[in-house]
C-alpha cells in the first residue's frame, strides 16, 4: 500500500542520511521506523488491562510499583 506523508525539511534530511547510512531505501527505513513506533507502544494497551486486573490501589508506594513495572516492560523485547 501507498501513503503520501509530510514532514519538516530537518526531519526529512536526517531520515535521508540514516537511510544512506543504514544503506536502505526511504521506504524500508519508514516501514521500520513506524512498526518500531507500533511495537514500542503495543505494551500501554497490555498496562492498561493488567492495571484494570489488579486495580491501582492508589498511595505513593503503588504509583512506584507501577512506574517500576513500566520501565522494567520496556525494557525488554518481547
Amino acid at each position: 500500500m501507498k501513503t503520501a506523508i509530510s514532514l519538516d525539511d530537518q526531519t526529512f534530511a536526517q531520515a535521508e542520511a540514516l537511510a544512506q547510512k543504514l544503506r536502505l531505501t526511504r521506504s524500508e527505513l519508514y516501514r521500520a521506523a513506524l512498526r518500531e513506533y507500533l511495537a514500542r507502544h503495543s505494551g500501554e494497551d497490555v498496562t492498561a488491562a493488567l492495571d484494570r486486573i489488579y486495580g491501582s490501589g492508589g498511595g505513593q508506594d503503588d504509583a512506584v510499583r507501577r512506574e517500576t513495572a513500566r520501565r522494567t516492560f520496556e525494557a525488554n523485547e518481547w
